[in-house]
């Protein structure tokens, strides 16, 4: 099906304006980068990118209760809208200098690629999309989402899924750079608090009561001595630990955070019992050693995160049309499995994918990460054809 709308002039006219807007897509893509957005902070780039949904005319702009920006480029039909969607966060904190530098045919910069080319490939689609010179039968929503990132847990494409987007007849999420890569598959995941908390006091004179970070430390021991299957492949890993207030004090109270993935929930349930298991054997472990007398250690165990797994089949049409797309620019399709905003329409039953928005990029998350608009009008291209096909051309 796709194959056939892809020469169709007002798909090849379309694809050809893509080429034609090439270093403007680019310098949009620097724009919205050095805009600053942690997860959780997103508000002035949702601004701007509500301004230039109104420039581009899209309907019904607004920004919604979880901070998302929508508007809708209208179909010649009232049916269930094909959502794209682009997160507008990044990983990094406030005081992160977010400028881009050039570096030969290189940019460089905090979220160049993740996810300042998916924010501009978005925008470069709903310029394309007209809805004159290229229409669709269907309405397409376009949607800068909130909280995609770390703690964010997917905050923004919760909240659209349950309101407005429940009945999305599809959704293309753009995500970073690349062109081959399709993620069909949802990597389920589970994040974890674990606190322990004890009387504290002076290193020398309190000697005897329970260590707070001792107990976390024990904790982490435990946890990374969990055997994990290879397959499905799963992943279990203590990204942050803290406690304490100087060297000379016995702690009070310390913490660590835990990330569980696998393709398998059944396997992040068993793993469930392992977290748990661990934050107790730390405090029982560090409340036998207290002196005669002293106040045990408590312990609590917080989900602090959760991202639902789910696959939109290999043989589902919107996987088959990605795979199409991919193959019409010359690349080769790859099947894959990740964690993004595609999780919860996925786990829904909405038909999602993920996929990049052109271009090569790599040191995502790092403040070296970097973009190289390699044939990058390819990949919009593919993303285009995929909208297109989704919502229906009108010929």
């Amino acid at each position: 099906m796709l194959r056939q709308l892809w020469h169709h002039q007002a798909l090849r006219h379309a694809r050809l304006q893509l080429a034609s807007r090439d270093q403007e897509i680019v310098r949009e893509q620097i724009t919205v980068s050095e805009i600053a957005a942690p997860t959780g902070e997103e508000n002035e780039r949702a601004q701007w990118v509500a301004q230039r949904f109104e420039t581009l005319q899209l309907a019904e702009v607004r920004i919604d209760a979880a901070g998302n920006v929508i508007g809708r480029r209208r179909g010649t039909t009232d049916g269930p809208p094909v959502l794209v969607c682009a997160h507008l966060d990044t990983v990094f904190p406030r005081q992160t200098r977010v400028s881009v530098a050039r570096q030969g045919n290189r940019l460089a910069g905090p979220g160049i690629g993740d996810n300042g080319r998916g924010v501009a490939a978005m925008l470069a689609i709903a310029t394309a999309l007209d809805g004159e010179t290229l229409a669709t039968e269907r309405p397409v929503d376009f949607i800068g989402t909130t909280g995609e990132e770390g703690a964010g847990d997917l905050r923004g494409a919760k909240h659209l899924f349950a309101h407005e987007g429940r009945e999305a007849a599809a959704a293309v999420i753009l995500d970073g750079a690349g062109d081959e890569r399709i993620v069909h598959r949802a990597l389920a995941s589970r994040r974890y608090r674990l606190t322990f908390q004890g009387p504290g006091g002076h290193s020398w004179t309190a000697f005897g009561v329970p260590n707070a970070v001792h107990a976390a430390a024990v904790a982490t021991a435990r946890l990374a001595r969990v055997v994990l299957p290879t397959t499905p492949r799963t992943t279990l890993s203590v990204g942050r630990i803290g406690g304490g207030i100087s060297v000379n004090s016995i702690p009070d109270r310390a913490w660590l955070e835990v990330d569980v993935r696998s393709a398998s929930g059944a396997v992040i349930a068993r793993l469930d019992r392992e977290v748990r298991d661990a934050a107790t054997a730390g405090a029982m472990e560090e409340n036998a050693r207290r002196a005669l007398g002293a106040t045990p250690l408590t312990y609590a165990v917080e989900v602090i995160g959760e991202r639902p797994g789910g696959e939109t089949p290999a043989d589902h049409p919107l996987v088959l049309a990605a795979m199409e797309a991919t193959r019409l620019i010359g690349r080769s399709p790859e099947l894959a499995i990740a964690s993004t905003d595609a999780n919860i329409p996925i786990s829904l039953g909405i038909p999602a994918v993920a996929i990049g928005a052109g271009g090569r990029g790599g040191d995502a998350h790092t403040p070296g990460e970097w973009f190289e608009n390699t044939e990058g009008t390819l990949g919009l291209s593919r993303a285009l054809g995929v909208v297109v096909n989704a919502a229906g051309l009108v010929v």
